[in-house]
């Protein structure tokens, strides 16, 4: 992996929030293995480092910081940080998300569902309003949106998360509509049931064994990020199916 020659990212610098963990460490992990530098950001410190070295332990190139996507000043330090690091993002994955509470809407406790919204939606925009100031100069860039089943397809006691996630959708095409005159698209993916603690959070009873890893999925968002997604922008993806479909 030191050698960076036929890799999909080579030279390609790579932002991803929650991404010491779950699904955000397997697509940094699989991003430097195909070349990109990797930027991971989360909340904890010792999650980010851990999940660092084992980027390092396989040769990739990391640098993390701590940060929380829903507050601007983090945002604002994070992406700095990032410009000093590696002096741009080409990708930006959000990944950054929280369950909230199984309620329905009626007993849905009113600071739960601000601090969902706050971190799943509004922290996307936050990140993808700074970074695509880096994007826009250099006219180039891929922003890949983690959304949800629950995104397009509301169901009972999913809340915030749901809301959250319909938000995101429409995000992703406010955003690829405004940008793609500057050659960056922005597209959706729903990982669909993974094994993931978030996901045994929201179904306790559910045989993790029976769910892909993190890691059976990464392909869609090394699809998205590369060359080979070339204006594909605007779209709503579904792991599972699009890895069914492209073998």
């Amino acid at each position: 992996m030191a050698s960076r020659d036929g890799k999909r990212l080579a030279g390609k610098v790579a932002l991803i929030t929650g991404g010491s963990r779950g699904i955000g460490k397997a697509i940094a992990l699989a991003y430097a293995r195909e070349g990109g530098r990797v930027f991971i950001c989360g909340r904890k410190e010792r999650d980010l480092d851990l999940a660092a070295g084992q980027i390092r332990a396989l040769g990739g190139e990391v640098a993390w910081g701590a940060a929380d996507v829903s507050r601007v000043e983090d945002v604002t330090r994070l992406t700095e940080r990032v410009r000093r690091v590696y002096g741009t993002v080409h990708i930006l994955v959000n990944n950054a998300s929280i369950l909230g509470p199984r309620e329905p809407i009626v007993n849905y406790p009113l600071p739960s569902w601000e601090e969902v919204l706050r971190i799943n939606l509004t922290g996307i925009f936050l990140v993808t309003k700074e970074v695509l100031k880096m994007m826009m100069s250099q006219r180039e860039g891929s922003i890949i949106n983690i959304s949800s089943g629950v995104g397009r397809i509301g169901k009972a006691r999913w809340g915030a998360y749901a809301a959250s996630k319909f938000g995101v959708e429409g995000l992703t095409q406010v955003v690829a509509e405004e940008v793609k005159e500057w050659g960056i698209r922005a597209n959706a993916v729903n990982p669909g049931g993974t094994r993931t603690s978030m996901r045994a959070e929201a179904y306790p009873e559910e045989d993790p064994g029976t769910l892909p890893s993190p890691e059976e999925i990464t392909e869609v968002f090394l699809y998205l990020a590369s060359a080979a997604s070339h204006g594909i922008t605007g779209k709503s993806f579904d792991a599972r199916d699009w890895l069914r479909q492209s073998h």
